[in-house]
């Protein structure tokens, strides 16, 4: 297995970027797979002979072994082993995935607020109706905080020089002076369109090099933006109260839905820790559950 886990691994440093710790976080627990593997009555199993039944054993030797660890630790162990034979699969080294069906243990949190996609694109067309200088930021604004899922500390002190235009990425001031890049996606042509027609209406001789200013020309402050979603959210007749964090919900549940890696997701958002995402896939009652 060691072959293929260190060309699982380079693939995620080289193909997805993702930065070191959440390879070494990959390494670690798919290192404990491979040591289950080893330690299987009648010796190794090879990666190819790996069947629903082995992996179905892992997890309940993590459930219930000597030493059962936590469900949202047990939820992180299975992601690494789902995305390692999703992996394997594409390159063609295994023909059936064992872990396809294999079902992750509910972690149980409070179910952040987010929005339908339908409510998200009418918020997001919404401040487009007003025409003008304020009506190009507040469109780049709302949609680089939901394409990119950052805080709003993080948005309001983005500088000038923080987007990369080569890259079609951000690259994000987070907690605890870590830096992470994220790719501008649906909010590049917004952005791009608010910096040639919008920001040099704002920008005064005194003018901070921030990339989103107020109408003084200085830096837009966090109470600047709740005002501008709290508009934006009425424009669109959108009920109930919607704050910057359910932009940064909604693109994580979105992104989810869509298929995207967990341990992918819970590195564009800046968690520390991978429990914290996984309350992202569970879903309210009416929902269709977002594919693995």
């Amino acid at each position: 297995m060691d072959q293929y886990l260190d060309q699982f691994l380079g693939s995620l440093s080289v193909g997805k970027r993702y930065s070191e710790n959440t390879i070494s976080a990959y390494k670690n627990d798919l290192s404990q797979f491979g040591e289950f593997l080893k330690g299987r009555d009648g010796g190794a199993v090879a990666v190819s002979q790996v069947t629903p039944e082995i992996v179905t054993a892992y997890v309940e030797d993590l459930q219930h072994g000597q030493t059962p660890y936590a469900p949202s630790t047990v939820a992180r162990k299975i992601a690494a082993v789902k995305s390692f034979f999703h992996s394997l699969v594409e390159q063609g080294v295994v023909t059936a995935d064992p872990a396809a069906r294999l079902n992750s243990p509910k972690v149980k949190k409070h179910i952040p607020k987010t929005l339908s996609q339908a409510d998200m694109e009418r918020l997001l067309a919404a401040p487009g109706r007003g025409g003008g200088p304020k009506s190009l930021r507040d469109r780049a604004l709302l949609e680089l905080l939901y394409a990119t899922g950052m805080r709003v500390t993080e948005v309001v002190n983005l500088g000038l020089s923080d987007v990369d235009w080569e890259q079609h990425a951000v690259s994000c001031p987070g907690k605890a002076d870590r830096r992470r890049q994220i790719p501008l996606g649906s909010a590049a042509e917004p952005l791009t369109d608010y910096l040639q027609h919008g920001r040099p209406n704002f920008a005064r001789d005194d003018s901070p090099v921030m990339l989103f200013l107020n109408h003084r020309g200085q830096k837009l402050t966090r109470q600047g933006v709740w005002l501008i979603l709290k508009e934006a959210a009425e424009t669109a007749g959108l009920d109930g109260d919607v704050t910057p964090h359910t932009l940064r919900h909604s693109f994580a549940k979105h992104k989810l839905g869509a298929g995207e890696d967990l341990r992918r997701v819970q590195e564009l958002l800046g968690h520390a820790n991978l429990s914290t995402t996984q309350v992202y896939r569970q879903t309210e009652p009416d929902d269709t559950p977002p594919a693995v």
